[in-house]
């Protein structure tokens, strides 16, 4: 049977809907993979350059293989005022001296230590730090052999104890948080269009989207061309989910303005896609260029980050594209069921805001002005000096009740010390140098079996001394002390001392993270400047653009310190925290200004400014105030990893795209352009037509 013309119309439609529903059948269940090549393991994401690093790379002269500690912790009979204390403390180190040799045990246990207080013991276990999912089992070994105690109550604090509970909090994240993103989306999405089919559409197409992401970033980490880790795992869902569904809701939004003036589908998927397709590709653009920006960091977390986000955005705007211009046009107005498309669905509201536009321009920017400036007062009180481990997780985890145990009853840096390799001829010097900085409980070269104490072992004319600091390994009084030790070490004569170990990390991390956004930050305004250049045809309305969404960014900030600290009861954010939020705030709340500037300045040129600026105002403001909503709350949906670090991202995007859907690109931004006219679109004004504009707002 041969196809006429009009069927034959069909044809590519068909083609692009089975290939994408192909790639959704053999692509698809990487979705719920990328947790088989992500690791947790927080060592693999140190800054490059940092002394921390480079002493991480020399320790490994000094042992076979880099341990991943474990701090077993002994309470409650540990007692010695019944006189027993003596067995316990030697029944403990029975039990530590039987894990040697154990599956996933590296070199010599510690002896059992009594606290001064005599009311706990302590002991480490030296882990591999490549035990993967075998870690828990490994774990529990070594609790069962510490159980043996009687009388005691056992805890395990340290890192090992730490990545356990991460990776705990990231298990079943592919799952959950697809399910949470997708069916809050879905509800929103229902509610917007009060259609059947449609939002189904639409998710089906993030889906897809996600899948095929998934799979390009689950083939690269497996080839060790991308790390991944749960925070970025979790991330790329959302990052996907959510630009899909915005750049979805630009193009289905405009395909029912077509229909209401195209009686045929094919026509007015072509103008929709014709209008539209600039716009979501510039926004993506925005977004991709930006999250690539993070490849310039000293971070490996961040620079992974990157090229994973940029791939789901790149899938996203496939998706968006190609998949969905398919299904509308094999749907046609049936998408839209119940519902008839019309021009001026949903438009009175946003004829009322025009018209306030038009009516006071100046009072509208100036009060909207004021109101983020009060916000962003508060931008500098939000602390970024890390988060304590008792601050990482949101409920508590083990490892949290153990390491306050460990805090109560030993130096807080007990299991975790601060290693500083140094030359051996200046063994005694350094020794003396780290005992006499403030903050240092203990210093002494460690020997052959990996203990402090006894004769040090001596490689290639260097010696490894463990200090152990007197505040919690994570707390800023040691990243304090760490300050202090480099400073008085880097001194010594002839040592070239170099320090390191999980305090030195942290505050190298700090440090790295406030130098990424310093340098990160123009880098990212800089693209964006360049593309709503290209894009606007104008110098002064992108300026002006770049400064909004900037100072919407400051404002979130602000609002942010306030809620972390008197309302959910965060003593401080994480160092990259900051920065992923102005990436993605900046970026996405572009794509939102993208979105109306590019149908006022295409309204502008057949009405004249003016009427651009309102007719742009409210053709768009549906379907933006839809997306940033859906956008919001698909990031607001990462609150659902029990993570510190996700949960404030999560706030701060969801808040931050809020304010800037509703305030800077509703108010603020149409305000500034009414209020400046042909003056804003300089130094292109004179491509728009002048006079007989009428007043008010015209948008028949």
């Amino acid at each position: 049977m041969s196809l006429t013309p009009r069927r034959g119309r069909f044809l590519v439609p068909l083609l692009l809907l089975a290939v994408w529903l192909g790639v959704g059948g053999i692509l698809g269940p990487f979705a719920g993979r990328l947790g088989e090549v992500a690791t947790n393991d927080q060592a693999a994401f140190l800054p490059r350059s940092a002394e921390s690093t480079e002493v991480v790379t020399a320790q490994r002269s000094f042992r076979q293989e880099e341990t991943l500690p474990v701090i077993v912790l002994w309470t409650d009979g540990a007692d010695g005022a019944d006189g027993r204390v003596e067995d316990r403390q030697a029944a403990a180190g029975r039990a530590l001296a039987s894990l040697t040799g154990a599956s996933g045990v590296v070199g010599d246990v510690s002896p059992a230590l009594l606290s001064k207080d005599g009311e706990a013991l302590e002991g480490v276990v030296q882990l591999r730090p490549d035990l993967g999912e075998r870690l828990p089992e490994t774990l529990d070994r070594v609790r069962a052999a510490a159980e043996r105690v009687p009388g005691t109550t056992v805890q395990l604090a340290g890192p090992a104890a730490t990545q356990a509970d991460l990776s705990d909090a990231f298990a079943g994240i592919d799952g959950l948080l697809l399910a949470v993103a997708l069916v809050t989306v879905l509800v929103i999405l229902l509610l917007v269009y009060r259609s059947l089919l449609l939002p189904f559409v639409i998710i089906v197409g993030a889906v897809l989207a996600l899948g095929l992401a998934c799979a390009i970033v689950y083939a690269l980490a497996d080839r060790g061309v991308v790390r991944v880790d749960g925070q970025v795992q979790g991330i790329l869902s959302i990052l996907v989910i959510g630009a899909a569904t915005d750049y979805a809701l630009l193009l289905t939004a405009r395909f029912r303005e077509e229909l209401a003036v195209h009686a045929d589908r094919f026509t007015a998927a072509r103008a929709a896609l014709r209008q539209s397709w600039g716009a979501i590709v510039a926004s993506a653009a925005t977004v991709a260029l930006g999250l690539l920006a993070l490849l310039i960091s000293d971070l490996t977390n961040n620079r992974a980050l990157g090229p994973v986000g940029a791939i789901g955005v790149g899938c996203a705007v496939l998706s968006t594209l190609t998949f969905l211009p398919a299904v509308l046009v094999l749907l046609g107005r049936a998408a839209y069921w119940p519902a008839a498309p019309r021009p001026d669905a949903g438009r009175g509201v946003w004829r009322r805001i025009a018209s306030l536009v038009d009516r006071a321009p100046r009072k509208v920017w100036a009060g909207s002005l004021v109101a983020l400036l009060a916000c962003a007062a508060f931008a500098p009180t939000l602390a970024s000096r890390g988060v304590a481990l008792d601050e990482t997780f949101v409920d508590d985890a083990p490892s949290v009740t153990a390491q306050r145990t460990l805090v109560r009853h030993f130096p807080g840096g007990s299991g975790n010390p601060t290693v500083v390799l140094a030359d051996a001829d200046r063994l005694d010097r350094v020794v003396d140098t780290a005992l006499a900085t403030k903050g240092v409980a203990a210093a002494a070269g460690v020997t052959g079996n990996g203990q402090p104490g006894g004769t040090p072992l001596v490689v290639d004319g260097r010696v490894r001394i463990d200090v152990t600091l007197a505040s919690a390994a994570d707390s800023d009084a040691a990243k304090d002390t760490v300050a202090r030790l480099r400073s008085a070490l880097h001194a010594v004569p002839g040592a070239n001392a170099l320090v390191g170990g999980y305090t030195a990390q942290q505050y190298d991390t700090l440090r790295t993270a406030e130098r990424d956004r310093a340098l990160i930050v123009p880098v990212v305004l800089a693209i964006i400047f360049v593309i709503l250049t290209v894009l606007l045809r104008s110098l002064l309305l992108p300026a002006l653009l770049v400064a909004t969404v900037a100072l919407n960014f400051f404002a979130t900030l602000g609002v942010s310190a306030l809620v972390f600290e008197h309302l959910l009861g965060f003593g401080g954010t994480d160092p990259s925290v900051p920065l992923y939020g102005f990436v993605f705030l900046v970026a996405l709340g572009v794509d939102y200004n993208i979105f109306l500037m590019s149908r006022v300045r295409e309204e502008a040129l057949r009405h004249g400014v003016r009427q651009g600026v309102l007719r742009g105002l409210v053709g768009t403001g549906g379907v933006i105030t839809s997306a940033g909503v859906v956008l919001a709350a698909t990031f607001a949906a990462l609150g659902v990893i029990p993570l510190a670090f996700l949960v404030q991202i999560a706030f701060i995007v969801a808040f931050g795209v809020l304010l800037d859907t509703l305030v800077v690109r509703s108010l603020l931004v149409p305000a500034l352009a009414r209020d400046l006219g042909a003056v804003a679109w300089w130094p292109g004004a004179g491509a728009f037509p002048t006079g007989g504009e009428r007043r008010g707002v015209d948008t028949d």
